[in-house]
């Protein structure tokens, strides 16, 4: 299904970096066990301050601590669930916001189950892949594991209904990454394909997300934001870096060196 984009400004989104690095945002990352050292490297290179609580007592206070909260089910087990259910309902109580990266959701059972059952504590913003969405709205999607079946396009409307259900936003990633809310679709086109193929990146920026929450209560604007950094920064560092070895030092050097001027010169929103 097609979708009439909104309009966005990078001026918008150069507002939200410029927020991010004068507040250095405080995010409490609930993630899965590969991609803890490169989400804190990338909130780093970025401005904001990453932070990996995840004793589940320790867990609920941190998270009304912190200025937002990333609860990631990648590598899932029973002592993460426990703490994401304390940390949640005490970051909604903080009125801190917590974005859910509902990974793998779909072929797996416990996963999906569980992902499902966080939406009635109304996540500020989801970010999947297509098949995520659609898996995690309860319809039938085409993923294997982390890997998309479905092309980002195909998830609107999952989307659209999650976004009714939750009253946030939902961030479907993938060659056109589309922030969407109740009212508007905003589309990114940046990004290299050298961002696959590098662990971690799609988890860093369901943080990214996060750390963008904790400065703008506009929840689109806050997950496309996190689609242009990591898609802009993708870009410039695979100029210089064309192996994927070099190319993940690159994007942390060039999230580092995104600025007004090169967003305004490489941001592709549509």
């Amino acid at each position: 299904m097609k979708s009439s984009a909104s309009s966005v400004s990078a001026d918008a989104v150069i507002g939200v970096l410029d927020r991010l690095r004068a507040r250095h945002p405080l995010v409490h990352c609930l993630t899965n066990g590969v991609v803890k050292n490169f989400t804190a490297n990338v909130l780093l290179a970025l401005g904001a301050a990453p932070a990996m609580v995840e004793h589940a007592e320790e867990a609920e206070e941190f998270a009304a601590m912190a200025d937002g909260l990333l609860v990631n089910v990648g590598t899932l087990d029973e002592p993460q669930m426990a703490a994401m259910r304390r940390a949640i309902p005490s970051a909604n109580s903080a009125k801190k916001p917590w974005v859910l990266d509902p990974v793998a959701v779909g072929p797996l059972g416990v996963r999906s189950r569980f992902a499902r059952e966080l939406l009635v504590h109304r996540p500020a913003v989801i970010r999947g892949n297509a098949s995520e969405i659609i898996a995690l709205a309860g319809q039938t999607g085409k993923g294997r594991g982390v890997d998309s079946g479905d092309a980002s396009e195909a998830a609107l409307t999952a989307a659209r209904d999650l976004t009714v259900r939750t009253g946030g936003a939902v961030l479907v990633t993938g060659p056109v990454d589309y922030a969407v809310d109740g009212a508007r679709t905003f589309a990114c086109s940046n990004g290299h394909p050298l961002l696959t193929r590098v662990t971690g990146v799609g988890c860093a920026q369901g943080a990214v997300v996060a750390a963008c929450a904790a400065v703008t209560e506009d929840r689109a604007l806050a997950a496309v934001s996190a689609a242009v950094f990591i898609g802009v920064a993708g870009d410039l560092a695979a100029r210089v870096s064309p192996r994927p070895g070099s190319f993940a030092v690159a994007l942390l050097d060039a999230l580092d060196e995104l600025d007004a001027e090169a967003l305004r010169r490489e941001t592709r929103l549509k």
